[in-house]
């Protein structure tokens, strides 16, 4: 290709999720929406588990650092797609583009090792009852937290790094609605053999890794719950891990969808639609998935509510 096709890119244009006209207000309206619950809703379960010191376990400790990973990773990436919405044309700068990347990667390999660590936990809460305050004592779920964002940083770092050394050329249009890999790869005037097998690679390890610990956890727990003699206590259990199993098929299944393909049979529409369940609209249904469905959040929940007015009376 001659020297003349390339380009020293300094901004790139996020071509959105639809370029019709009349489903832009609408889209908006409702992604704002979305936003605006997945803010509310995960700093409300990061909240309640901090005042209730009942909640205070591996469990919410895990769940609370899911609730700022999903908050976090929805606001790397929703502002920049309403605005996209709102104007003609969404520019982004290159460094802005590249830091997006690295913080959407961050947050998403990490929300992948967090649903394998909480699996996990409920593993040992199950399986090995009398074992579960030294296995999962505070030390060890501190390191298994720490293990979770270290796994997000080397991944993040990898595929960052990696998409620094892409020379890209004048058409600059990223047919995405954020600055993800393939959209970005599309765009390459250079090799993209590296970054297709370093993806692959991560992709792998960082969905197959955590699911493959997932299944024996839960396989295991099947075995010990299909073991209660008592109806209720089977039951209990179940709803136990039911919601952790919605939360993984959701999550896993659409980011296994954009991610565990050839660049090259990636359909960016279907791939756009994977994208915004595990980038938006998971991060929003997480803290409804875990709340609904658990009585210790409902009754913190209400102590909390009911301690208001007490205290409010109080005052005057």
């Amino acid at each position: 290709m001659a020297a003349g096709n390339y380009s020293t890119v300094t901004e790139f244009i996020l071509a959105g999720l639809t370029e019709n006209p009349e489903l832009q207000l609408p889209l908006f309206l409702f992604f704002l929406g979305v936003y605006v619950v997945t803010m509310a809703a995960n700093l409300g379960m990061i909240t309640l588990i901090g005042l209730s010191s009942h909640l205070h376990t591996p469990m919410y400790c895990f769940l609370s650092s899911l609730s700022f990973i999903d908050l976090c990773c929805s606001t790397v990436i929703t502002p920049k797609m309403l605005v996209n919405f709102v104007t003609e044309k969404n520019t982004i700068s290159y460094p802005e583009c590249m830091t997006q990347l690295y913080l959407f990667i961050f947050f998403i390999v990490s929300e992948s090792h967090m649903l394998a660590m909480m699996a996990y936990d409920r593993y040992v809460a199950i399986c090995k009852p009398l074992l579960y305050n030294v296995t999962m004592s505070y030390q060890v779920c501190s390191w298994l937290v720490v293990e979770v964002y270290m796994m997000g940083l080397i991944g993040a770092t990898a595929h960052t790094g990696c998409m620094l050394i892409v020379v890209f050329c004048k058409a600059k249009v990223i047919n995405h609605y954020f600055c993800d890999i393939y959209p970005l790869l599309e765009l390459s005037c250079s090799s993209t053999y590296i970054n297709e097998v370093v993806l692959l690679c991560f992709s792998l390890f960082n969905i197959l890794a955590p699911s493959l610990t997932i299944v024996v956890s839960y396989v295991s727990i099947i075995a010990s719950i299909l073991q209660i003699h008592s109806t209720e206590g089977r039951s209990k259990a179940f709803r136990t891990c039911s919601s952790h199993i919605l939360a993984v098929t959701i999550s896993y299944g659409s980011a296994a969808f954009m991610y565990l393909q050839p660049s090259n049979v990636s359909f960016m529409g279907q791939s756009k639609v994977a994208s915004v369940f595990y980038s938006i609209i998971v991060p929003m249904l997480n803290p409804f998935i875990y709340s609904l469905r658990n009585k210790e959040v409902k009754v913190a929940l209400s102590k909390i509510i009911e301690k208001r007015p007490f205290c409010i009376s109080r005052d005057f």
